[in-house]
């Protein structure tokens, strides 16, 4: 017997909506948690810009998956305490694929055991300290790791300049010094020379003279300086005021305009290490330094470059997952091998660590230049 008309048309509409998307405005979340405002804040804003720039890339390409990148981005506001936060709201309320942050070592260790117990893959662009990846399999960086840059520091010091008794001032509540100066202490005294103090100092100090009294009463070859560049500039600047000539060497930490519109002058002479150098000649630099200007009328630092590729890199473990399962896309990020980056060519090792070159530069003229690529 025929069907009643009214349960033909509602089975033709059961037809049409099985074939058609189950949600035509579907987003894959993404978490990006970073320092938008407070003392970080010119390292927060050029990573969100260039997390930003990469996923209105990618969207404009094509959709992943099928779907547009939504990047929720919140601001810890370079506080204690306000990635852990953050990242609860990312798990329970926002229910994102994956994580990118958080910038700073200390930070990123608030928020990633709570990523992990989640089974929320969190990848950080930019925080350097060893521990972060050994909070559990669900968290990953694209940067190199405090020794790697600790290495270049007291290596370059040696051979390049020549250093043989340093100084290190440590900034002791931040992780991210505390490992760098333990990298350089122990390169340094392994090849045979020496680091004859440590000076400790904390975030938010703007008077060093008592530390740099004992510089100059040392008299060293060479200071180590791996700070954040909120302090770094106003020690370059009293250490000249105070007639210490030595160079200072610094890590990726120094990498903000601010630092030379502080210290002034008393920038000019110094080194440090970096992910990236928008002097870089490489064709793929030079392009995304292009684009960055013309998006954001400034040249990008190293952050905007390291999370510029953050953003891509997690992307593509996206893609290649094939699904928005935590499982997978973790499967799929510690699977990436050989991903050509701004900041050069990018592999995750079995402790999810990234594999790649890192650069050195020299303060001239209020300008960074780069000096050399250093491969690992």
């Amino acid at each position: 017997m025929a069907k009643p008309i009214w349960m033909r048309v509602c089975l033709g509409v059961l037809i049409l909506l099985s074939l058609a998307p189950h949600d035509a405005h579907a987003e894959i979340k993404i978490g990006a948690v970073t320092c938008l405002t407070g003392a970080l804040s010119t390292f927060g804003v050029s990573s969100i810009e260039g997390a930003k720039m990469a996923v209105e890339e990618i969207n404009a390409g094509g959709a992943t998956l099928g779907q547009s990148i939504q990047l929720i981005v919140e601001d810890n506001g370079s506080k204690a305490g306000e990635t852990a936060t953050i990242v609860r709201k990312f798990i329970s309320q926002d229910k994102v694929a994956a994580i990118l942050g958080d910038l700073t070592s200390s930070a990123t260790m608030e928020g990633a055991p709570l990523a992990q117990a989640a089974k929320i893959p969190l990848l950080t662009p930019s925080a350097t300290n060893v521990a972060i990846t050994r909070i559990g399999d669900y968290i990953f960086r694209s940067c190199f790791v405090d020794p790697f840059t600790g290495k270049i520091m007291a290596k370059f010091a040696l051979d390049h300049l020549k250093a043989h008794q340093a100084i290190v001032m440590t900034d002791v509540k931040q992780d991210y010094s505390v490992g760098l100066t333990e990298a350089i202490v122990h390169y340094f005294d392994q090849n045979g020379a020496r680091v004859s103090n440590t000076f400790s100092y904390s975030s938010g100090d703007t008077d060093f003279r008592t530390q740099l009294t004992g510089v100059r009463t040392a008299h060293p070859d060479i200071v180590f300086l791996p700070g954040y560049y909120t302090e770094a500039a106003l020690i370059l600047l009293q250490a000249r005021q105070l007639g210490i000539k030595c160079p200072f060497v610094g890590g990726e930490g120094w990498d903000s305009p601010t630092l030379v519109q502080v210290a002034g002058k008393a920038a000019d002479g110094n080194y440090y290490t970096d992910h990236f150098s928008a002097t870089d000649p490489d064709p793929r630099v030079q392009k995304f330094v292009q684009i960055y200007r013309a998006k954001y009328s400034t040249i990008p630092d190293a952050l905007a470059a390291l999370w510029y590729d953050g953003a891509r890199l997690l992307a593509l473990a996206v893609q290649r997952a094939g699904s928005t399962d935590g499982s997978k896309i973790r499967d799929a990020l510690a699977a990436t091998r050989d991903f050509d980056g701004v900041t050069g060519r990018i592999s995750i090792d079995e402790n999810r660590n990234a594999a790649k070159p890192g650069v050195i530069l020299k303060i001239e003229n209020g300008q960074p230049e780069m000096v050399q690529r250093v491969i690992p």
